[in-house]
């Protein structure tokens, strides 16, 4: 198959693209900063795309700077309130205003991490970080140190690494670092946020956010005695906050704010969603599909 040329970007869409990096880069300290939180792109380059005259950069660099700070078509979605966006909201405004420790308990597809998105965009000094199965402890030192703004070098030892990002962390007015899906990490991260709590505890708010998997883990891990299980639970109160659940109501509203108000449409989005568990992705799923047909 022969190689397809991207569509010509429009104006327009650099316009918005130009708007909502102008938001991002107003959540850090300087324009630099902002520049190591994303992947191949430079100040110089944020700096020329924030300026109205938009010189030459190319199609593909708005592209990946769009989508590396959220826009794009999905940002024609509409995110609603739903009772887990707002205890979330919460939870994470009192741990940054706290400096707490705490690990948010809710199932998958309630809206977990785009309220996390939303928080990162919306209060400054926070900072958002997907974990992942995979992650060593090399590349969860990388991600860490982008996520929070600092340059990243990786050859240098994770431990550093993370020490810096940690006393950048410091030095800030009521951080707040959010570990997405915390659950996934590998036991040699889990034991060794141990490290990271001693560090910053007094001065930054620590929140992961998660399914219930990690209570069975965390059982496990506090019958087998593995290494910093006893410590971090300690640390965490020897409790998980488990997040308010999604309601019937909430998929109504989402269904009404993203176009879809008729009858029998949102009785069809609501029955699906109670039959996937208020799975949030069924209800987007479901609600685009209605549009699509309603427009056809």
């Amino acid at each position: 198959m022969g190689h397809v040329a991207q569509r010509i970007l429009p104006e327009e869409a650099k316009v918005k693209i130009r708007e909502d990096l102008r938001v991002y880069c107003g959540r850090f300290a300087s324009l630099d900063i902002a520049a190591n939180t994303l992947k191949n792109v430079g100040a110089t380059t944020l700096r020329n795309m924030l300026n109205p005259d938009f010189p030459n950069i190319s199609d593909a660099m708005w592209r990946s700077v769009r989508a590396q700070i959220g826009g794009g078509s999905k940002s024609e979605w509409v995110h609603v309130n739903t009772s887990v966006t707002e205890d979330l909201r919460f939870i994470m405004g009192e741990t940054q205003q706290e400096q707490g420790f705490t690990w948010a308990v809710s199932p998958a597809g309630s809206g977990k991490t785009a309220t996390a998105t939303m928080f990162a965009k919306e209060a400054k000094n926070v900072f958002h970080l997907q974990c992942d199965a995979d992650m060593s402890k090399s590349e969860f030192s990388v991600e860490l140190a982008r996520a929070v703004g600092l340059r990243v070098n990786s050859q240098r030892k994770a431990r550093l690494l993370i020490i810096e990002a940690c006393e950048y962390l410091a030095e800030l007015e009521n951080p707040l670092l959010i570990l997405d899906e915390g659950d996934k990490l590998r036991e040699s991260l889990i034991a060794y946020f141990v490290t990271i709590y001693n560090r910053i505890h007094d001065v930054a708010g620590i929140l992961f956010l998660s399914t219930s998997y990690i209570e069975k883990r965390m059982e496990t891990g506090l019958r087998l005695n593995k290494p910093g299980y006893q410590e971090l639970w300690s640390r965490l109160g020897r409790k998980f906050y488990v997040v308010d659940s999604n309601t019937a109501n909430d998929v109504q509203h989402i269904c009404i704010e993203n176009g879809v108000t008729g009858e029998r449409d949102l009785h069809a989005v609501k029955i699906d969603a109670i039959a996937a568990d208020l799975d949030l992705r069924r209800v987007q799923k479901k609600v685009v599909a209605i549009r699509k047909k309603n427009a056809e």
